[in-house]
């Protein structure tokens, strides 16, 4: 890339520290050998990923941003189905509220486990919690890695398929998890110092055309600063309606790929399926609101 080019950059980015394949340091190196001119790691109810990478050397060329992808309920009785997800950029990784709370998260995430692993066992599957753990190395073990095994013991053919017929909602081997209310999760990362931002609204089932548009309204009245209007599987219509939604409500835009690296090989960091662009801008203003929240919260 020449230094004319403009930067694009990456702000949904999944670590070892969830269900990404890479650590936060290989992460970085990517990130740098792709001139990236920002990256956030935002892992699943964690800030592990984080806080290893500010462990590292950081690249001079590279802009970092805290993360963290929070599992929510959706606020009722807006039509909605499954977990809300809500990113969390530029927190405090010391805060003791929020630190309290992702631990509960985590634990309920390992506690799911072993019931989901009984259910694979009752259909004839036998995979034990040792066997994904020196597989996948990783701190926190979820449905991907036990995909990951499935795949690998060719119980199934690719990893949509072990969610399609046993993994996913409503197949024999789910497990419902447990989440926080969403209204918690954004007071939770601002009050760490973050910007809480809503991810992925192109996933977010609705029952009405205007249930994303009611959904957002009610989480703009709860504290929701922005919108992630860009991400790989969102359609271009799609992000021209959230970024209206975004600028309806005076709330950031946002964008990212959603890179776990192998576990999602078709999804590369910055670019996504090949064709994405995420501008430099984009991260300026957001680094502006955070500045401006610091201010207040003072």
């Amino acid at each position: 890339m020449g230094y004319d080019e403009p930067l694009r950059i990456d702000l949904h980015i999944h670590s070892t520290a969830s269900d990404g394949s890479r650590t936060p340091s290989e992460i970085l190196s990517l990130a740098e050998k792709l001139n990236l001119g920002a990256i956030a790691i935002t892992d699943h109810d964690t800030i592990e990923g984080s806080v290893e990478a500010l462990k590292n050397d950081l690249p001079a060329s590279l802009n970092f941003l805290t993360g963290v992808e929070i599992s929510s309920n959706p606020p009722i009785p807006l039509p909605s189905s499954g977990s809300l997800h809500i990113l969390g950029y530029g927190i405090g990784t010391g805060n003791p509220e929020l630190n309290q709370a992702l631990s509960v998260l985590q634990k309920a995430r390992k506690n799911r486990n072993p019931d989901i692993l009984k259910r694979l066992e009752n259909l004839g599957i036998d995979i034990s919690i040792d066997e994904i753990q020196k597989k996948v190395k990783t701190s926190q073990i979820g449905r991907p890695h036990i995909a990951q095994i499935m795949l690998a013991k060719g119980v199934v053919k690719t990893m949509n398929e072990a969610f399609d017929r046993y993994l996913g909602k409503n197949r024999p081997a789910y497990i419902d998890k447990y989440r926080i209310e969403c209204e918690n999760a954004i007071e939770l990362i601002r009050n760490a110092g973050g910007i809480p931002v809503l991810a992925h609204p192109g996933l977010i089932k609705a029952e009405d055309p205007e249930g994303l548009k009611q959904l957002v309204s009610v989480l703009k009245d709860m504290g929701l600063m922005g919108i992630e209007v860009f991400y790989t599987d969102h359609t271009q219509n799609q992000s021209v309606e959230f970024q209206k939604i975004a600028l309806r409500h005076d709330l950031l835009v946002t964008g990212g790929t959603d890179f776990h690296g192998e576990m999602h090989p078709d999804i590369q960091m910055g670019s996504g399926r090949g064709d994405m662009f995420i501008p430099y801008e984009i991260y300026e203003n957001l680094m502006a609101r955070i500045s401006l929240h610091s201010e207040q919260t003072e």
